[in-house]
């Protein structure tokens, strides 16, 4: 039988970076604030990007097949709390943030961060009450040199 709390206790520790994914779906933009993410191949370049299925940024990149990725800075835990909430009580989350659409994807990259990745779509693993989405990274970019903002240092939890 599952520990239930032991299960929590122990998911929980896995170390997840924080990101706003960027998607599009024809001019319409949105974002969010993403943790479950990592680089899953060296040739091509590959990342997992787990996303909500009752997200209307999961339909967008359903759609359009693509998303970027802004990695944030140590000290940037206001900005991944405002792409936390959905988009249909707050709007548009880009309103007060500086972004540029990616050259690649046209998906919105957070001007303030330490740099982004853009993904095509390659594959999607639709399990749970998340998708795992498979993206070949086809652009990248860095801004600055910084360390990454860490799910533990903001004491939030997601996950368990």
């Amino acid at each position: 039988m599952l520990d239930e709390q032991a299960k929590k206790t122990i998911l929980r520790k896995i170390p997840h970076g924080l990101y706003i994914c960027g998607v599009k779906d024809g001019e319409e933009v949105n974002g969010f604030t993403a943790s479950w993410v990592m680089q899953s191949s060296f040739t091509p370049p590959l990342v997992v990007n787990c996303v909500k299925q009752d997200s209307k940024s999961h339909a967008m990149i359903k759609a359009s097949g693509v998303f970027a990725l802004s990695f944030l800075e140590a000290g940037q835990k206001e900005l991944a709390q405002k792409f936390f909430k959905p988009q249909r009580r707050v709007e548009n989350k880009f309103e007060d943030v500086e972004f540029y659409l990616g050259p690649e994807t046209g998906c919105p990259i957070i001007s303030d961060s330490l740099g982004y990745i853009e993904c095509n779509v390659v594959g999607a693993v639709e399990h749970g009450d998340h998708t795992v989405y498979v993206g070949e990274v086809v652009a990248a970019g860095v801004h600055r040199e910084g360390d990454p903002l860490l799910l533990e240092s903001t004491g939030w939890n997601y996950g368990g």
